[in-house]
């Protein structure tokens, strides 16, 4: 059976600069997709051309659009870079360019020329689920993200408060801390 080795972090991207090279539906679909996960994400979109709602969720937010074609340039000060162009030539220029920089690529749609996937997410205040089918079903994973949006509590973040000033309560060494938290919090899964 086929694993997936995909290593998950939560990035902090308003301390991180992100660019989008294009600023079509993909381009919209990603931006979207970041801001929604990020408001305050700090993105620099460059396309010759933009999508209306793309420019419109650009002026809400804290996004630089630059009106020009892709070139090298673009890419350097950045830590994470998505192309989303329809051009294929042009997305595999941008991840040659990045590789060469060691910066992390996503060339939508295209799994072979990408160091990550942007997968499904389920926020609710400070709890964040990201889900990933490996690159080979994003519509499993939103399936799957909605799934889990309706069926956690929107009270769940109040638990996680309270339970984060519990834990700077709690006596005895690191094992001890972990043990309590377990007892305490093993009912909301319903395993023992």
């Amino acid at each position: 059976m086929e694993q997936n080795e995909l290593y998950p972090i939560f990035l902090k991207v308003t301390q991180l600069n992100v660019l989008i090279v294009g600023g079509g539906n993909v381009g919209l679909e990603k931006l979207t997709f970041l801001l929604k996960s990020s408001p305050n994400a700090k993105v620099t979109v460059v396309a010759p051309d933009f999508h209306s709602e793309l420019v419109e969720l650009a002026k809400k937010h804290a996004v630089e659009l630059i009106d020009d074609v892709y070139n090298v340039s673009y890419i350097e000060g950045k830590h994470m870079v998505i192309a989303t162009t329809d051009n294929i030539d042009v997305n595999v220029e941008v991840y040659k360019d990045c590789k060469n920089r060691h910066i992390l690529v996503n060339v939508a749609d295209n799994p072979p020329y990408c160091d990550f996937y942007m997968g499904g997410i389920v926020t609710k205040g400070n709890i964040k689920i990201a889900i990933s089918t490996n690159g080979k079903s994003p519509t499993l994973a939103k399936r799957l993200r909605q799934f889990f949006e309706e069926v956690i509590p929107e009270n769940i973040d109040e638990l996680a408060q309270n339970l984060n000033s519990f834990r700077k309560t709690i006596k005895g060494d690191f094992e001890d801390k972990v043990n309590t938290l377990n007892d305490l919090t093993k009912g909301i899964i319903g395993k023992k």
